[in-house]
């Protein structure tokens, strides 16, 4: 079976087409299988994120950190030039430290789709070596650049401008994650990849990059506690469209064998 990289190599020469009906049935029947269990772990981490973040505002601003005129005083602040790259750097290692949860999702569904039994800790799958390393690198490069381009376009007062760079990066990002985690592959290659493929297949890659979104969103529409259950739809959405082209593995690589083939050099 060729490698991901030959596969690659075969996509940028021939490009590769892609059944909308295919895949977003894949999707949905997926979601279905995961929603219930993944919406179970969200709200628990959910819970436990925010009693976090407000202990954390509280033991460092006091208790007025809670208060709605100490949040718009912080919406209204002008922040000076060292501080926004310090809340650019900030926000994209954190973007980094979350991906390998975002990729565990990917890996419930992985699992969902062969039939394979799924816990709390497959969420977690992905915070060790080879992993943990390779898709912070994927998620922390472009969260880096799209807030540093958006920062500096709001900066400018241009808002919608810099809602639309975060936006395109995200989209040409697309599947960098699942590059790794399935293809194996290292960040710098699976970033490379991912945007290749994307503009190989540009108008179906948006439909499912937008449908993913909004379906995601579908939780907002009557009780906004719902969108904990449907926000993992758009996992579901990304590997369905990574099945499609690339097709899944019949059986998980051990983690110590799958060290030699990441491409880091």
């Amino acid at each position: 079976m060729k490698s991901t990289l030959d596969q690659i190599e075969d996509i940028k020469k021939n490009g590769y087409s892609l059944d909308f009906a295919t895949v977003f049935n894949h999707a949905f029947e997926n979601y279905k299988k995961i929603a219930l269990y993944s919406g179970l772990i969200i709200l628990v981490f959910s819970i436990i994120a925010a009693v976090a973040f407000m202990g954390i505002m509280i033991a460092y601003f006091g208790a007025e950190a809670l208060t709605k005129d100490f949040i718009q005083d912080i919406e209204n602040q002008q922040f000076t030039a060292v501080q926004l790259v310090i809340q650019t750097v900030a926000l994209s290692v954190v973007a980094g430290i979350t991906a390998p949860f975002g990729a565990g999702f990917l890996k419930m569904a992985d699992s969902a789709d062969k039939d394979v039994e799924f816990n709390v800790s497959t969420i977690f799958s992905y915070y060790k070596a080879p992993y943990f390393g390779q898709i912070f690198v994927a998620a922390f490069l472009p969260a880096l650049l799209g807030t540093a381009l958006a920062t500096l376009v709001e900066s400018s007062g241009i808002l919608f401008v810099g809602n639309l760079i975060s936006f395109s990066v995200s989209f040409f990002m697309y599947l960098s994650i699942p590059l790794i985690v399935f293809g194996n592959i290292n960040a710098i290659d699976a970033i490379k990849s991912s945007f290749i493929i994307v503009t190989k297949n540009p108008l179906n890659i948006f439909a499912f990059f937008v449908i993913g979104f909004l379906g995601s969103m579908v939780g907002f529409i009557g009780c906004c506690v719902g969108i904990i259950f449907t926000v993992v739809f758009n996992s579901s959405m990304i590997y369905a469209t990574y099945f499609a082209i690339f097709g899944t593995q019949s059986e998980e690589e051990d983690s110590i064998d799958s060290i030699g083939k990441y491409n880091v050099d």
